[in-house]
């Protein structure tokens, strides 16, 4: 099977769009959105093209505590940016119901990090937001997961193109950490002192980190 460079998907895209559209004429993107850190690159990139709604759906990330942290920080970031007073983004945020996550990892819970749960996590919170993409009548509806190195950008690439034709509603392809995504977002990170942590959010992640084991 020849491999997808989803960047270059991406990148025909945008080229047909064109750049700095006003905002009224831009295309609709409801893009899922992980966590502050991942936003920054990924935010400064795609609002050229796309009026964003940025939608924050996590039901992984526990406790609340940390939950309520890391969605502050994308409130904060959207503000600081400027990308709120220039109308660019709009924040939504998505219930947060932990116990679906733990529904979903039922039997899963031994499994290491990135390999089957983490699939179906991706696509717990990808379904969201394709709903959700579906419900606004957005033009396009993607993640700011690709962006990490550690997650699998065909995985994610593959469940949005099948939740496109579910939801009706085109999946924008990504692997945002190419062309130097990834270590644009480390720089923004810096700049705005983003809250960054070091797993995903999920207590197996935490785990793994060797911080808490799950109870």
């Amino acid at each position: 099977m020849n491999k997808i460079n989803y960047q270059k998907e991406l990148d025909k895209i945008t080229a047909q769009i064109g750049e700095n559209l006003p905002e009224e004429r831009k295309p609709h993107l409801l893009l899922h959105a992980c966590c502050a850190p991942c936003s920054s690159y990924v935010l400064e990139y795609l609002t050229r093209f796309f009026h964003v709604t940025l939608y924050y759906y996590n039901p992984n990330i526990t406790p609340d505590t940390e939950y309520r942290k890391r969605v502050e920080e994308v409130r904060r970031l959207i503000a600081e940016a400027g990308y709120e007073a220039r109308g660019q983004v709009t924040l939504l945020e998505g219930v947060y119901d932990p116990e679906r996550f733990f529904a979903m990892a039922k039997g899963m819970e031994d499994l290491p990090e990135r390999g089957e749960r983490c699939y179906h996590c991706y696509a717990l919170r990808m379904e969201e937001a394709a709903r959700e993409a579906a419900r606004l009548h957005a033009d396009y509806f993607t993640t700011t997961l690709s962006i990490s190195p550690h997650k699998n950008a065909r995985w994610i690439n593959e469940i949005g193109e099948r939740l496109a034709e579910t939801y009706g509603v085109r999946h924008l392809p990504s692997d945002f950490k190419k062309k130097g995504g990834y270590l644009r977002s480390i720089a923004l990170s810096e700049q705005y002192h983003l809250y960054r942590q070091n797993y995903c959010g999920c207590v197996f992640s935490k785990r793994a980190a060797g911080q808490e084991s799950p109870e």
